[in-house]
């Protein structure tokens, strides 16, 4: 199917745009048609044009300054140009040149060199257009196929976190709920902090289920003894964060490098004088520092096979109590400022 083409025509003198238009009427081109520069501007502003046929010599606004104009615009910056003029002197031609034209066509017209000139021109503009439009729709389908592996990996590794998860409620005592509750009080601190993205929102909410991974590898009589432990059974406990980071460090992967660090830190202290490093302050990693405030709230006003469970002002108290000892003072605040949602976030 033939194409249609617009084209706009400028020139101070009429009869000189019904030569053009004559001796290009025979093609599928649609013509419109200035008599000075600012009127020019005007039509380009409004109407889309293909190719600009544009006189130099011209009262008040000359060719050159039209250019000028019109590649300032967006909208026209980048329709192909060609300049017509009887002056056929090289500084003229170089100048239009420099100011973006695509040709320089000498008045009176040559009939043959007029039409093939605009053919060619018209032809390269459709080229480039496809090009360009070929190109945002090879990018946009890059992008989209990235999404969706991007999309893929991530369930390919939440579906890992989830198994691992049902494993250590299966050998601890970790409960499903405590792990959802935990997910959900470090997803809402995450939102509460001015630092946070929706992103590590999203991440520590999908990772910090597997806080507890390393007590699969911890003696079974020691995880569900039904009292205190000892010095030496304590100790042993506590390699459940050394071995979850050794069993989770060589990943590359966004959520379980997350994991491994929230497994790895979330019982160290604000004051240093947590496990298994002894990390103090913001040495710290945020996530770390969020898992262990929700960790022990939740543990805190639930029942274990070690403890009954506190009431819900028990527990708060105790973690202001403990603000700048084992908990991130900015955290403790956020924390007591939006207490009814961890009191609905608990009952829920």
């Amino acid at each position: 199917m033939d194409l249609t083409y617009d084209i706009l025509v400028v020139d101070d003198i009429g009869d000189n745009i019904k030569v053009a238009m004559n001796i290009l009427h025979r093609a599928n081109y649609n013509f419109s048609f200035a008599l000075n520069g600012q009127e020019a501007l005007k039509i380009a502003k409004i109407k889309n044009f293909d190719l600009i046929l544009l006189d130099v010599m011209m009262p008040k606004m000359n060719g050159f300054d039209v250019c000028k104009n019109l590649k300032k615009s967006e909208k026209t910056k980048d329709i192909p140009i060609i300049f017509i003029t009887a002056k056929n002197d090289i500084d003229s031609i170089a100048r239009g040149f420099e100011l973006g034209g695509v040709d320089y066509i000498t008045k009176p017209f040559q009939a043959e060199e007029l039409s093939a000139r605009v053919a060619n021109h018209l032809e390269l503009w459709r080229a480039k257009k496809v090009l360009k439009q070929n190109n945002l729709d090879l990018k946009t389908e890059i992008q989209h196929k990235t999404e969706i592996y991007a999309t893929e990996l991530e369930r390919a590794q939440k579906d890992i976190i989830d198994t691992l998860a049902e494993l250590i409620e299966s050998t601890s005592d970790e409960t499903g709920q405590h792990v959802k509750r935990v997910a959900n009080i470090s997803k809402h601190l995450a939102y509460l902090h001015t630092s946070m993205s929706e992103d590590d929102e999203r991440t520590i909410f999908l990772a910090s289920p597997l806080h507890d991974v390393g007590k699969i590898t911890i003696n079974p009589n020691i995880i569900h003894k039904p009292a205190k432990l000892t010095i030496e059974e304590f100790e042993k406990m506590k390699k459940h964060t050394t071995n979850a980071h050794n069993l989770l460090k060589n990943s590359k992967r966004k959520l379980i490098k997350s994991a491994d660090i929230i497994a790895y830190e979330h019982h160290e202290k604000w004051d240093g004088t947590g496990y298994p490093r002894g990390l103090k302050g913001e040495n710290i990693h945020i996530f770390g520092r969020i898992v262990a405030l929700a960790d022990v709230f939740d543990a805190l006003t639930h029942k274990r096979e070690y403890k009954s469970s506190w009431t819900f002002q028990e527990s708060a108290k105790y973690i202001m109590k403990n603000s700048g000892i084992h908990f991130d003072p900015y955290l403790v605040d956020l924390f007591i400022q939006n207490l009814e949602d961890f009191r609905k976030i608990l009952e829920e």
